[in-house]
């Protein structure tokens, strides 16, 4: 098994495809150890997958995942999480804006024994109003919400151990919330500062739009940490207090029927008696709704889960000591 894998996903980046990998050849090669990259084409309509495909032709530590379509970041991160197979793997974006360079940093972290290490942008170069302002929000309510004390939940630029980052499923836009979700798994996290610099090449992706998505993940991922493998208790605490008061309610009107038997109980208590006959069936629904997250989530244990992304191809170099292999067996076959 290599030691490591560099995941980087690009969508449309024509203009900093070699770049990023003549840097990244470089850092790794200096750090001295078996490497592979894993470079993902997120369904580029520009000239992205034919640079790549150039690249994994002359470098057989590249490997290429071309995906079907564009399934967002999230998806082409486990697509690259799947096809690699280092014992470390490191992810980052293909924008430019992750130096290289900072990499051994993350890598001397994880010999001192974490699990999970997570970029910092102390010192951000976005728009302050746009992206600064709502991004220091989400970070602050993620980092109370999850309990784990880190400032950038928001950067792809982590490092991970394999045996944590395959425990861990992503879809939708999970991707910024893996240390979340690795700590429930009992990972041990930190974070290190890393160098922040504006694109220089290319348009970005991202916008204000994407910010507002982020808070409903925010609630999600609450939901996920502490009721992930026991909905019952969320939905069944809410289906009971319904059940139970609207079971109150249809007591009182029992009594006061039973106290005046001419009493009109619509005519006089309608609002109460449908208030009361709403949070019984509501109540109950909740507890419906309960049991079959329940049953999901047994389901979710016992099964394998499907994959967010579509592979159309990989594309990777044959190393010299297969392609002798290869020689040598066509060579048996005369």
């Amino acid at each position: 098994m290599l030691k490591y894998s560099i995941v980087v996903p690009f969508h449309d980046e024509e203009e900093n495809v070699t770049i990023l990998y003549a840097r990244l050849k470089q850092v790794m090669e200096q750090v001295g150890e078996e490497f592979e990259l894993v470079l993902v084409d997120d369904g580029s309509r520009d000239r992205t997958y034919k640079l790549l495909e150039e690249i994994a032709a002359v470098d057989s530590r590249v490997l290429v995942v071309k995906l079907r379509r564009n399934f967002g970041q999230t998806s082409a991160l486990a697509a690259g999480f799947d096809h690699a197979s280092g014992e470390v793997i490191l992810a980052m974006d293909g924008d430019l804006q992750h130096d290289p360079n900072d990499i051994p940093a993350f890598l001397e972290k994880l010999d001192e024994g974490y699990d999970v290490v997570s970029g910092w942008r102390r010192e951000r170069m976005d728009n302050f109003f746009l992206r600064r302002v709502p991004s220091h929000c989400a970070n602050w309510i993620m980092a109370r919400l999850s309990g784990v004390p880190i400032h950038d939940f928001g950067t792809t630029f982590k490092a991970y151990r394999r045996d944590v980052i395959q425990n861990i499923p992503l879809y939708g836009e999970m991707h910024r919330f893996i240390p979340a979700l690795a700590s429930w798994y009992g990972a041990s996290i930190c974070e290190i500062p890393i160098k922040n610099t504006n694109r220089e090449r290319g348009k970005s992706h991202y916008g204000i739009g994407r910010t507002v998505g982020v808070f409903f993940d925010l609630m999600t991922i609450r939901f996920l940490l502490k009721y992930m493998s026991s909905p019952l208790h969320f939905f069944g605490g809410f289906g009971l207090l319904g059940i139970l008061s609207g079971g109150l309610m249809a007591i009182v009107l029992l009594g006061m029927k039973i106290m005046n038997p001419g009493l009109s109980v619509m005519h006089n208590h309608g609002p109460m008696f449908v208030i009361g006959s709403v949070l019984i069936v509501a109540g109950i629904q909740l507890l419906a709704i309960g049991m079959l997250g329940e049953l999901q989530v047994r389901h979710h244990f016992t099964s394998q889960n499907p994959s967010s992304y579509a592979v159309e191809r990989l594309v990777r170099l044959a190393s010299s000591d297969e392609q002798s292999l290869m020689s040598g067996r066509q060579e048996d076959s005369f």
